[in-house]
């Protein structure tokens, strides 16, 4: 197909600049526009990407409307931002690909999800893990059965810095390994808990919100939008996810731990599933091994290790692609949906209540809107 759609980038921070540069690369793109409320931040991707004079740079957002080819948005700008913006973009008759989360609330993703289908317009959210060749590929060895019975998950995402101080590390962090236990699994939690600690930003000064933001939709928002810890911010976060099947996920968040570590596993009755992204040479691994029982003792069996080939290609640029495949095709995305991202932000809240609770469990079973097809 030779038909080129025009496309606005809002917001060239640090995320958002190579949102530009892939949309730049991209064969059926015309980017027509950058937004940004930093005018150093405009001068800077003009001269980086050489960009033609005819591209409109501009601090304001509401500039866009006098763009009348304009056919879809990517919007990279704080979280707090989405909902408005995303809201304008779709009843302006734009579709839109978003930076996760899709917004801070589970009732604004909705209306938002809901908007996006009354309009006929494609709603895609930036969920970067799920278009990773190893996330692609440790799917189908997990849903392929090739690590047997299914006993349990673990990840750990940790790292010095950077420390947010509008959201807590469970917002800031975990978002990435739900994504990637619910593609791997096919399915989503139906219980979750979480614990946390807090060092650096006690309640008083910085705040403390789990959710960000000022709610709108009353009793339902206020279990969102309170402190997620009385404390403060937690620093620290262990969460506790349980699947349908019964199988459950453990997941250990921390911004201020040197061992920077990005890894995700999943252990069956035949073997282990790593996903290792600090790993360059051997991101996924599959690790056979089991038990056989010889009278009574358990002898390990089995063993060996399979360094998985991966296929070329930069997340973020399949991100890119799919969202110009989805409105090519008029058809909505079946990995990074704004249903699919509403899932996750539901979970999140939830999370965020079972935190402020000290770790009691919250059951989603009759909370979260399961996501169209």
């Amino acid at each position: 197909m030779t038909n080129k759609i025009n496309i606005a980038v809002i917001g060239v921070g640090r995320w958002g600049v190579h949102l530009l540069r892939n949309f730049l690369a991209h064969p059926q793109v015309n980017v027509v526009a950058v937004v940004d409320p930093h005018p150093e931040r405009l001068a800077a991707v003009k001269q980086q990407f050489n960009l033609d004079e005819n591209v409109l740079l501009t601090t304001q957002w509401q500039d866009l409307k006098i763009l009348p080819e304009l056919t879809g948005v990517a919007i990279a700008t704080p979280a707090t931002t989405h909902y408005a913006l995303i809201k304008d973009a779709l009843q302006q008759g734009y579709h839109v690909l978003a930076e996760k989360p899709l917004t801070l609330d589970p009732a604004e993703c909705r209306e938002l999800c809901h908007l996006a289908e009354q309009h006929h317009l494609i709603l895609t959210v930036d969920h970067t893990y799920l278009f990773h060749p190893a996330v692609e590929q440790g799917k189908t060895v997990v849903q392929a059965g090739k690590l047997g019975d299914l006993r349990y998950g673990y990840a750990t995402r940790t790292h010095l810095g950077p420390v947010r101080q509008d959201v807590d590390a469970l917002w800031d962090l975990a978002i990435h390994d739900i994504a990637i236990f619910n593609a791997w699994l096919g399915q989503i939690p139906i219980k979750v808990q979480a614990t946390g600690t807090v060092w650096l930003q006690r309640a008083g000064g910085q705040g403390g919100r789990g959710a960000g933001g000022q709610g709108s939709r009353g009793a339902e928002v206020s279990i969102y939008t309170d402190s997620s810890l009385p404390q403060g911010l937690a620093d620290l976060v262990w969460l506790t996810l349980t699947y349908p099947d019964g199988f459950q996920a453990y997941i250990h968040l921390c911004w201020l731990n040197p061992d920077k570590q990005r890894r995700l596993g999943i252990v069956g009755s035949l073997g282990s599933l790593i996903f290792d992204e600090m790993s360059i040479s051997s991101p996924l691994t599959l690790l056979h091994g089991e038990f056989e029982q010889q009278g009574n003792q358990f002898i390990p069996v089995n063993q060996r290790q399979i360094v998985l080939e991966l296929e070329p290609g930069e997340p973020l640029g399949r991100v890119c692609s799919s969202f110009v495949a989805s409105i090519l095709n008029n058809t909505p995305s079946e990995i990074s949906s704004g249903w699919v991202g509403t899932e996750l932000v539901e979970i999140l809240a939830a999370l965020t209540l079972s935190l402020s609770q000290g770790g009691k469990p919250v059951f989603l079973s009759d909370r979260i809107v399961k996501h169209q097809k």
